[in-house]
Formats: C-alpha cells, sequence, structure tokens
C-alpha cells in the first residue's frame, strides 16, 4: 500500500494538431478540440481529487513545438499553485477551478499562435514525451528526503504517427522503462504502433477507444486508476503489438531489413556503407572455384 505522503504525479500529453482537428471538426461535429480538453480537465481533476498529494501537469503536443499548459513557466511552486489555493469560503477545491481556467487560456494562446508553415504537418510526440521526462526528473529532485514518488504518462493521441521519429520514440521509450515510468496511451483514431510498444515495454495500457464522445468515461474508468488499482479491475483486453521498425532510408515500416554493426541503423535495402555512422562494411565475396584442367587420356 501507499503512504500518505507518497506522491503520485501524472503527466498528460494531449495531440493538440490543428489540422487533424479542423478535419475532425468536419467529419464529427460532436467531437472538437475543446471537447477533447474538457474530458482532459476532468481526467485531470479526479486525479487530483483522490489524494491531496497528487500532482498533474499537462502538455500540448503540437506539430511545430510542445507546450506546458499546466503548471505555468512564471511558478515557482513545484505544485503549479499557492497554499491559498486550496482555501475557499464556499466549500469549492480553487485548485480545480485554477486548474481549468489555466490549461484553457494556455490553449487559446497556443491555437492564436498558430501558423502553419512548411510540410511538417506531423505531431512532434516524441518531443512532448522527452519533455514529459524531464519535467518528472525535475520534481523528483525536488523531494525532502525519506519521499517517495510514482510517476506515469497518458498520451491521448489524434493525428498519425511519423515514422521521422521513431529514433526519438524509441529512445524516449527505453528512457522512461529505465526510469520505472508507465506509458499509457488512448488512441483516437487509428491505430498506433509507437505508442503500443511503448506502453508494451514500460508495462502501461493501450486502448483504442471506440466512441470518441465517450472519450472522459474511458479516461476515468481504464486510466485513472494506478498500477496497484488497475490489477482488481476487468479492463479492456490487451491490445497486438505492431514490433515493426522504421528503415533509416525510406522510413517506412519493415518486417526484415539489413542492420548496421555499428550504429544499429536500420534499412530495407543493402548498403555498403551506412548513411548514418558512415561506416563501410567489409563484404566478404564467394571465392572462385579455378575449373580443374582435364586430364587427356593416353592413346594405347
Amino acid at each position: 500500500m501507499a503512504s500518505e505522503d507518497e506522491i503520485n504525479l501524472l503527466v498528460i500529453v494531449v495531440d493538440v494538431n490543428p489540422l487533424w482537428w479542423g478535419q475532425q471538426a468536419q467529419r464529427e461535429a460532436e467531437f472538437t478540440l475543446s471537447k477533447c480538453l474538457d474530458a482532459v480537465m476532468v481526467m485531470g481533476n479526479s486525479h487530483m481529487a483522490m489524494t491531496r498529494t497528487n500532482k498533474l501537469a499537462v502538455i500540448a503536443s503540437h506539430c511545430q513545438d510542445s507546450h506546458f499548459l499546466y503548471p505555468m513557466k512564471n511558478w515557482g511552486s513545484s505544485d503549479g499553485a499557492t497554499d491559498d489555493a486550496s482555501c475557499s469560503g464556499d466549500g469549492k477545491y480553487e485548485l480545480l477551478s485554477v486548474t481549468n481556467n489555466v490549461i484553457a487560456e494556455e490553449m487559446r494562446n497556443i491555437m492564436l499562435k498558430t501558423e502553419i508553415k512548411g510540410n511538417s504537418t506531423a505531431t512532434l510526440l516524441a518531443g512532448s514525451l522527452a519533455k514529459a521526462l524531464c519535467y518528472i526528473h525535475r520534481v523528483s529532485k525536488e523531494l525532502a528526503v525519506g519521499q517517495e514518488m510514482k510517476s506515469r504518462i497518458l498520451v491521448v493521441k489524434a493525428s498519425e504517427d511519423c515514422a521521422l521519429q521513431y529514433m526519438n520514440f524509441m529512445n524516449v521509450i527505453f528512457a522512461a522503462q529505465k526510469q520505472n515510468i508507465l506509458i499509457d496511451a488512448c488512441v483516437l483514431d487509428s491505430d498506433s504502433g509507437l505508442l503500443q510498444q511503448a506502453c508494451d515495454i514500460t508495462g502501461g495500457l493501450y486502448l483504442k477507444i471506440p466512441q470518441k464522445v465517450a472519450l472522459a468515461q474511458y479516461l476515468l474508468w481504464v486510466f485513472l486508476p494506478d498500477t496497484e488499482q488497475r490489477s482488481q479491475l476487468v479492463l479492456p483486453p490487451p491490445a497486438h503489438v505492431d514490433y515493426r521498425a522504421a528503415c533509416f532510408c525510406h522510413q517506412n515500416l519493415i518486417e526484415i531489413g539489413y542492420v548496421c554493426s555499428v550504429c544499429l541503423s536500420i534499412f530495407c535495402k543493402f548498403s555498403p556503407i551506412c548513411s548514418t555512422c558512415q561506416t563501410a562494411f567489409k563484404i566478404q565475396l564467394p571465392q572462385m572455384v579455378k575449373p580443374k584442367k582435364k586430364k587427356l587420356k593416353q592413346s594405347i
């Protein structure tokens, strides 16, 4: 059982790709980015309301950058709010109201400053996960002597995977595994092979929700309980994990390929020189077999 002073930190990474959400608003008007953020705030409020030592952070994963929606950068407290926020004369827990207002305001500022430039429209999910790991590490350094902390990351994924981020994504996954940080994934649209691997390696849960409008219900049912509570619940069966790797030459998912013995880069076609580390491979050619000379038969 967890002690009362143990900190449980939840970092929620939300995919806010404006192109995907713009197309989604045309397909399904009842489920927009604002509805998704409402469900995420319900999840965050429930997490902080369960125990007073629970902490929350929300990161918006954009196609150009990653932004902290909560806590704000100018707040010195690691909790993201002052002690006065928990005191209110009307009995309302003001920390939840402050959190919702900050997330909504920061999200509004991000969308107002968004300008799509260039051809890169993929969500920078690997960078957002790396930022989440850095924040978890910083909070762990600020703990008091003898205080413990459990941390996990929840990814709310909307857009499709980007094979260009494969190497960075795998580095983040193994870094989280080494620090015993769970990565959960709630996928809204097409399945994500990268997140399937992340959840399987770190011990998290992967779920592609069948109904987007019921996002809040799935977040509270599947992802709100921590690891100890999940063993006592009936959760959706684990998804099939696609462990195909993306080649470094064409960024395509392959089942069989060539691996550099120096930098472990993966290629779908053989090349005598590794394009990543410029290593020249020594190829052992088959030996030429000299034809045997035919002996002349002596005539009697």
